[in-house]
């Protein structure tokens, strides 16, 4: 039997059916309803193990609807965070980011940005202890700021070249914006020599074309973190 790995972050949920760390098809969705997207993925079957990781706090009434729908529900908290040696202010998608990428990066410091919502980078050393980690606006994020908080500027999106300086408003906020990112990373990235840069969340691709450092891109690595951990549970049993 498969198991079903769920992560809901800011914006979206994200969920896959795997088969030990290989991931099966995922989904994707953006509503309200969500514990009705879920039973509709368990509705034709039920997985050994499912795996929970989200900022949304779920009613006692609703875990125990999952615990039904399972053979075992793990949920990603506190004491799950503690067994793993990960600070526990980490939000579970973090959290499941460095469980993947000690897995993958075996031996090797590395900093891992999640390009989403908003933009987080934490950092392993060659052990894999966490090092520490920052947060600041993400790429749409900031867009709708500028929109927001200012009288005047537009609310604009993804530009497809960002060469140059601004010659309107528009191609101004389009090119201040990415630019600004990309200085950002570039700035931990030539801090840091010494670790292996991983990208991952939505927007991980659209950076990691405009970069000029080498850069691993694994965009599903939250759910490669989840999966590892629904291992685990299948060895304890």
């Amino acid at each position: 039997m498969a198991n079903l790995i769920i992560d809901i972050g800011n914006t979206a949920l994200k969920a896959a059916w795997c088969d030990g760390m290989t991931l099966g098809k995922t989904f994707r969705y953006q509503g309200e309803r969500m514990m009705d997207f879920i039973l509709s993925l368990t509705s034709k079957e039920k997985p050994e193990i499912m795996i929970l990781s989200s900022i949304r706090t779920f009613s006692d009434q609703s875990i125990e609807i999952l615990k039904g729908e399972c053979g075992k529900l793990v949920v990603m908290d506190e004491n799950l965070l503690s067994s793993y040696d990960i600070p526990l202010h980490l939000t579970p998608d973090r959290a499941a980011s460095i469980i993947a990428s000690r897995y993958l990066f075996r031996k090797k410091g590395c900093m891992i940005f999640d390009l989403g919502t908003t933009l987080t980078v934490d950092f392993l050393d060659a052990d894999g202890r966490y090092e520490g980690g920052n947060i600041s606006l993400g790429y749409r994020t900031r867009f709708k700021a500028l929109n927001r908080y200012s009288r005047i500027l537009p609310l604009v999106d993804s530009p497809d070249s960002i060469e140059g300086t601004g010659l309107d408003v528009k191609s101004s906020i389009e090119i201040g914006v990415v630019s600004g990112i990309i200085f950002e990373m570039e700035g931990y990235i030539c801090r840091h020599p010494e670790k292996i840069t991983v990208f991952t969340g939505g927007d991980a691709i659209y950076f990691a074309k405009r970069m000029k450092n080498s850069i691993f891109v694994v965009c599903n690595l939250v759910l490669m973190g989840l999966a590892l951990i629904a291992v685990e549970y299948d060895k304890k049993d």
